[in-house]
């Protein structure tokens, strides 16, 4: 029988030392790695998915995008992780004038009912017109949604697409992009908005506060000449948002087309207490303030909305872009939904930043359960 000496002893606890020394390091370093995946997230929030919008209630993001035949709803508690949240198509059009190129659907929760926003055609995209659908379930997940109906927008010609809503001074209003007129060679789209008497009515003329007069707002050409068949210029999907101070009403929206990289984000700015409805009250900012990266390879951003975070301490804006510089109009879409934090200026205006690069490890709204 071998007995051990003092040495081996002595060698024997120096290699248990140290190998529960490494074993504690390595376990340091997958504990700080599980958190690191735990508080943190990489864009895009889902491979594809354009004109992303969500709403936060009752401790739930309801999230939604454009998925052209029908109407898909997702619900979670960490917008961020969209890819296990639960999936729901709430919406399948059944008569053919509104079946066809569904775009840019939004979920709005008004005086206690859920209210879906969005686009739609019976097959010619000139057709496009705006409609509404309800749901008086506590949660939108649940029942059913409802059609109340188009919304007429223009008796002469009522071409309409990606339409939102928001609440000034207890009044409700309509914003969306319409044509001034019937396309006859080049096709403008611009802002209008219109006050409402309900979710699914408005109740005044369409008056027009924004069109595509600066060179950033009439891009229509991809940088390899590839282009739609007729010059397009482009102002569409229009977003309320605000001061910090809320004395600021600021309407955000896309300019050129959303096929090019220089599809951006263009803002006009009211204050809360003027009209609204006198295009006078509205300003313009004379350059983008949310536009292309090409050092993080991101083209194209747009189709904006924004979030707070789960404590309400943080707001986040959703948009969709790009990784190439050109986009087919009309191929399949290779835009997908991101979202990251937005600042403050000295001014208490909002500042959205630059656009962050895919895969860059960005930390979750605060408030986000783990």
């Amino acid at each position: 029988m071998n007995t051990m000496t003092f040495k081996d002893v002595l060698l024997l606890l120096l290699f248990l030392f140290f190998t529960s020394a490494c074993g504690n390091r390595s376990t340091g370093k997958l504990d700080q790695s599980t958190n690191l995946a735990k508080n943190t997230y990489t864009n895009p929030l889902l491979p594809e998915g354009s004109d992303p919008s969500a709403v936060f209630h009752n401790g739930k993001y309801y999230y939604i995008h454009g998925t052209e035949d029908k109407i898909m709803l997702w619900e979670t508690s960490d917008i961020t992780d969209l890819k296990h949240a639960t999936c729901k198509v709430v919406w399948r059009p059944k008569d053919p004038s509104n079946s066809f190129h569904i775009w840019g659907p939004e979920i709005h929760y008004i005086k206690g009912k859920w209210y879906i926003y969005y686009t739609a055609d019976d097959g010619n995209t000139d057709n496009h017109q705006l409609y509404v659908l309800e749901n008086a379930s506590l949660n939108p997940m649940n029942g059913s949604f409802q059609m109340k109906g188009r919304i007429v927008t223009d008796l002469k010609w009522n071409w309409g697409i990606l339409a939102s809503v928001f609440e000034n001074k207890g009044k409700l209003y309509l914003l969306w992009s319409g044509w001034p007129r019937r396309r006859i060679y080049a096709e403008n789209q611009c802002i209008y908005i219109a006050g409402m008497k309900n979710p699914w009515t408005i109740d005044s003329p369409r008056v027009l506060i924004s069109k595509p007069d600066h060179e950033w707002e009439r891009q229509w050409v991809n940088p390899d000449g590839t282009r739609t068949a007729y010059p397009i210029y482009v102002n569409e999907g229009p977003q309320y948002f605000h001061s910090k101070d809320y004395k600021k009403v600021i309407v955000y929206y896309a300019a050129s087309g959303s096929w090019t990289p220089y599809y951006c984000v263009g803002m006009l700015t009211a204050d809360a207490n003027s009209n609204l409805l006198n295009p006078s009250s509205w300003k313009k900012k004379s350059v983008p303030v949310f536009r292309q990266s090409p050092e993080n390879d991101v083209y194209g951003p747009g189709g904006i909305s924004f979030i707070p975070s789960p404590d309400g301490t943080e707001w986040y804006i959703l948009y969709h872009a790009r990784q190439v510089t050109n986009g087919d109009a009309g191929s399949r879409d290779t835009r997908s939904p991101r979202l990251q934090k937005i600042g403050w200026d000295a001014q208490g205006m909002p500042d959205l930043g630059v656009p962050v690069r895919i895969g860059a490890m960005l930390s979750k709204p605060s408030g986000t359960i783990k």
